[in-house]
């Protein structure tokens, strides 16, 4: 099972790092954007009306593609203090608590993010001429990566290989630095 999740785990590292560099260029396209706005609006005295919901959308998708990799990373929300009292072995049930509500989380996202997208798919977007289901399209691709993401923890632990946590400086793929992450 740790040549299968090995196998795998160069996929998902592969799609964390697509996620995080799209979530990274984004930033930088949402930066250019209200950078235009600025220059348009007080060089040329006028306005581009797409930029304001253009901007949003882009934040939306930088959040859920970051969140989603963070969750690879083991940076997701965790209450950590009582892992510092108890012992290794139950600390990784602890861990895999928090995966389950972690990807329970990403099913409503995905859940919830397409029932929103379904609702506003009639509407169209005035400033940007697109269907309003593309506000809740990074609400449920970000959904799905977390969930695929959480998934891929669990299997790692249940094989007993190392998975990220916060404050480590642990590669999950095995590499400098795994001894320090859980086991």
């Amino acid at each position: 099972m740790q040549r299968m999740m090995m196998k795998l785990a160069r996929y998902t590292n592969l799609l964390g790092k697509i996620g995080l560099w799209l979530a990274g260029a984004m930033v930088v396209g949402m930066v250019a954007v209200i950078f235009l706005q600025v220059i348009v609006r007080y060089v040329v005295h006028s306005s581009v009306t797409w930029t304001e919901p253009g901007a949003v959308m882009i934040m939306g998708w930088f959040i859920f593609l970051g969140a989603a990799v963070g969750v690879r990373e083991g940076y997701h929300l965790a209450f950590d203090v009582v892992l510092y009292f108890i012992p290794a072995r139950l600390k990784l049930v602890f861990f895999s608590i928090s995966d389950l509500v972690v990807m329970a989380f990403g099913v409503g996202m995905v859940w919830f993010g397409v029932q929103l997208a379904a609702k506003t798919a009639g509407n169209t977007l005035p400033s940007l001429g697109i269907s309003g289901a593309f506000d809740f399209l990074p609400l449920v691709v970000g959904g799905v990566l977390i969930v695929l993401f959480s998934l891929e923890r669990l299997a790692r632990r249940a094989a007993g290989l190392p998975t990220a946590r916060f404050g480590d400086d642990a590669d999950p793929n095995g590499g400098p630095g795994a001894k320090r992450a859980e086991v």
